[in-house]
């Protein structure tokens, strides 16, 4: 694998309709257990889909789901699919208190490792909710990176984080010596921000302008982070009716068109190399070292050189 390489990463994060923020207010956790699951199989829907197209994606997960359907996440690890974390409880980040997040990230990990049998390398918070202590806890609890961070800043609740004083290796940015950020992908034009990666911005932009953001990103960055909920291709999903008006566009809006959207993406960028998460971490690491062996060798022969002519 070379830098020029154009990688794309596909993610889904696993939950369920009655699961999403912005019905929280209408549906309590206490009631989630007697309503109608059917994230089980509209992920099988995306499986099969993939299957296709012989592509791999990762899977944030919610540990509550993963108890629910292990099954499920057991099929998806073992059709060669990354299995990562997306939480229990599916709680913000920044409205947990230290311990309560460090308790959420534990014991997710470990239900996901249990009913997979393989590590976890990965992490999204529910909503991007992210900070620079939320990072520090998550890299504290043994994942090898976080794909939480959304630039789109005029969303409430997208959390910010600083990474410009990081080191950038595609559309990775090393957080420490074995921790990374992998950023959901936005277009850039001078100051402004432009989301487009994935979920309710491709059901909302039309084909044609989201391909052609996607291959700009791709020029540019020679990679592309893509994300997307099961429920987003599930347009019989019951109604909350009691949600507001703005939420409820939000959340219906095209949901009868996104399975065939996310068909003719596949189809339309089918020559890319599409890798999971941790794949595509593990080729960039080994990439970049080497590069560094061969700039060192380089630096040796010259120097050598240098000597043979004194």
């Amino acid at each position: 694998m070379s830098f020029n390489e154009k990688h794309i990463l596909l993610t889904f994060d696993v939950e369920d309709w009655f699961q999403v923020e912005n019905f929280k207010q209408c549906i309590p956790f206490s009631s989630w257990e007697c309503r109608p699951f059917r994230f089980e199989d509209n992920t099988y829907l995306i499986l099969d889909l993939l299957d296709q197209f012989n592509v791999k994606a990762t899977f944030f997960v919610l540990g509550w789901n993963a108890q629910c359907a292990p099954k499920l996440i057991h099929d998806i690890h073992t059709r060669g699919h990354e299995v990562a974390s997306h939480g229990y409880h599916h709680n913000l980040c920044h409205l947990q208190s230290g311990c309560d997040l460090r308790d959420d990230l534990l014991n997710s990990k470990k239900i996901l490792e249990d009913v997979t049998g393989s590590p976890v390398y990965g992490y999204r918070a529910p909503s991007f909710s992210i900070n620079e202590e939320i990072l520090k806890v998550i890299e504290e609890c043994d994942f090898l990176y976080d794909s939480s961070f959304n630039s789109f800043g005029t969303h409430p609740r997208y959390g910010q984080i600083d990474l410009s004083g990081n080191g950038k290796n595609g559309v990775a940015f090393q957080i420490s010596e074995n921790f990374y950020e992998l950023p959901i992908s936005n277009m850039k034009s001078g100051k402004y921000i432009f989301p487009w990666g994935g979920g309710g911005y491709f059901r909302l932009i039309p084909s044609p302008l989201f391909n052609w953001g996607v291959r700009l990103i791709l020029h540019k960055e020679n990679g592309y982070i893509f994300y997307l909920h099961p429920w987003e291709i599930d347009p019989e999903q019951p109604k909350v009716q009691k949600a507001p008006l703005f939420y409820k566009f939000r959340h219906y809006t095209n949901l009868d068109k996104t399975f065939m959207k996310l068909s003719s993406f596949l189809k339309t960028f089918r020559k890319y190399q599409f890798v999971t998460c941790h794949q595509y971490l593990q080729r960039q690491r080994t990439t970049l070292r080497q590069a560094q062996s061969k700039q060192a060798q380089g630096k040796r022969s010259e120097v050598k050189g240098r000597r043979s002519k004194v």
